[in-house]
């Protein structure tokens, strides 16, 4: 007998993934300049020179029996010194290289995190929207997820619902801010508030719940929009990063979780995640791109393209009708959709060769998700087909 669970997973696609396939087919019927797609987050733009660079001096200079090789589970520690070193110089920290774990990726750092933290019947709490794959990972841990409704008016905390939702077997809270999908990103004082909920409910209950932040968007965020860095306002903070989107890395598979020594029992809870690496198969992350990321940890792509496909976007959108919160960050936008079943409206979109994301996978039906990581080009050439596609709802 198969684990059914993972038959399921293994043969039914995400739909962010189903639709990038079906946008690839179209685009050998009819040439990919006629397609459309707003399916996937695939950064648009390279990685920053000196990336290659630094991989080719990498390549040429260091004994590659050293850079091929196995590096410590945990990462090489003078990586993990050089990205703490890179964190304390940008946001005021003081970490050191054993509050720093490598990951396969900020999905890795998120199951390691999930697996080292929850036991059966532990609960992990994430706000709508979210990115459809934390069901999985939370799940895959044993835990079950709660969900906190949507504020479809500003895609904020609804903190009353959060209250009430938090209970002696919650173990931790997932945020994303920049976020996916909707692109919103959370004020200081939005955290600080969660800090001070978070805080006084884990006296409450005798135990922490621990707080996993997932930024793979921190460095993309527009017009002068500061993203706040949670370890300074919540001790027990576990911050998980990716390379994907700042460098423009997504097929390296390269990021960490910061374990600040302020957590409780850090020494602990970075030995579960040690564990939980241990058990998930990791071995340890891919050897050449640590060094490669932690050389360049100060970079970033050139990102600014994605304010302009925003604005472009935005006003298009608002111009034909569309209800677009406007994203503070990341390169996606969640405008509600013209009917209300958002998958008969992404359906209808296809007509046009427009591929956009369904809102109920991530948790928030009546809209759409619109990745404008393309370029500005195309976004300028959809515009008549988002003005068709609103047409034929008049």
């Amino acid at each position: 007998m198969l684990n059914e669970r993972m038959v399921g997973l293994g043969t039914q696609r995400s739909v962010i993934r189903e639709l990038f396939e079906f946008g690839k087919q179209r685009a050998t019927e009819i040439g990919a300049e006629n397609v459309f797609d707003f399916s996937i987050g695939n950064p648009s733009v390279p990685a920053p020179d000196a990336v290659n660079e630094t991989a080719m001096k990498l390549i040429r200079e260091m004994d590659p029996v050293v850079l091929h090789g196995y590096t410590s589970a945990q990462g090489d520690a003078g990586v993990r010194q050089m990205i703490a070193d890179s964190l304390n110089r940008r946001f005021g920290t003081a970490f050191h290289a054993d509050n720093l774990y490598m990951t396969v990726g900020a999905a890795a750092a998120l199951c390691c995190c999930l697996n080292g933290l929850c036991n059966p019947g532990d609960e992990v709490v994430v706000f709508a929207p979210y990115f459809p794959e934390y069901k999985v990972f939370i799940e895959g841990a044993g835990a079950s997820m709660t969900l906190i409704p949507a504020d479809i008016e500003a895609f904020q905390i609804d903190f009353d619902a959060f209250e009430k939702a938090l209970n002696p077997n919650t173990k931790a809270v997932i945020i994303n801010s920049p976020n996916n999908p909707s692109g919103a990103v959370y004020s200081e004082e939005t955290i600080k508030k969660l800090a001070s909920m978070l805080t006084a409910k884990s006296e409450e209950y005798g135990q922490p719940i621990y707080l996993i932040t997932d930024e793979p968007y921190r460095e993309i965020a527009f017009g002068g929009t500061v993203v706040p860095y949670v370890p300074k306002y919540y001790k027990n903070t576990l911050v998980c990063y990716s390379w994907s989107k700042s460098l423009s890395l997504p097929g390296e598979r390269m990021g960490y979780i910061v374990v600040p020594d302020e957590m409780d029992d850090h020494e602990m809870v970075y030995a579960a995640i040690a564990g939980a690496g241990r058990s998930l198969g990791y071995v340890n992350a891919p050897g050449l791109f640590q060094r490669v990321c932690a050389m360049c940890a100060d970079l970033t792509a050139d990102t600014s393209v994605y304010e302009t496909n925003k604005n472009i976007l935005m006003k298009g959108l608002r111009d034909l009708g569309f209800h677009v919160v406007e994203p503070g960050g990341t390169f996606y936008m969640f405008p509600r959709t013209l009917e209300e079943d958002d998958v008969a409206f992404c359906e209808r979109a296809k007509e046009y060769n427009l591929l956009v994301v369904p809102g109920a996978g991530f948790g928030c039906p009546g809209h759409a998700r619109v990745s404008y990581c393309v370029q500005t080009e195309m976004v300028k050439r959809s515009l008549d087909a988002f003005e068709k596609l609103a047409k034929s709802y008049r």
